[in-house]
């Protein structure tokens, strides 16, 4: 079997990339996941909803009024709409699919793209 081509490199290169950068691990997010949820907010700056207040702090005001801040910041930032909205969004995004589909998905992408690089260098010859 000969060398590779350029072309062949580069669709190889590709693909084991994307597969690396898309894999979900066991837990946690997969690096293109990851790489979203930074790139939307680098520093840190944009608020995510607190969970609700566990039961027996509703009586604390300073909690409470510490909470609804944090919320109501969020709600300007929601109602704005257009960029700001979506990179909230994006921020907490996760994984659109199982990992365990993801990973067959993966595996089946890399396993055809294997092939028609094959095959398309079988006829070139």
């Amino acid at each position: 079997m000969r060398a590779p081509t350029p072309w062949q490199w580069r669709s190889i290169v590709g693909a084991a990339l994307l597969v690396v950068m898309m894999w979900p691990p066991v837990d946690g997010k997969s690096l293109a996941v990851t790489f979203v949820n930074w790139a939307v907010d680098p520093t840190g700056h944009l608020p995510v909803l607190p969970p609700q207040l566990p039961l027996g702090q509703g009586d604390d005001f300073d909690a409470v009024e510490a909470h609804d801040a944090i919320v109501r910041h969020y709600d300007e930032l929601y109602n704005k709409g257009g960029w700001t909205r979506r990179r909230l969004v994006l921020k907490l995004a996760s994984e659109p699919i199982r990992p365990s589909t993801m990973r067959q998905l993966l595996m089946a992408a890399a396993v055809v793209l294997a092939a028609v690089t094959w095959r398309v260098a079988a006829r070139k010859q």
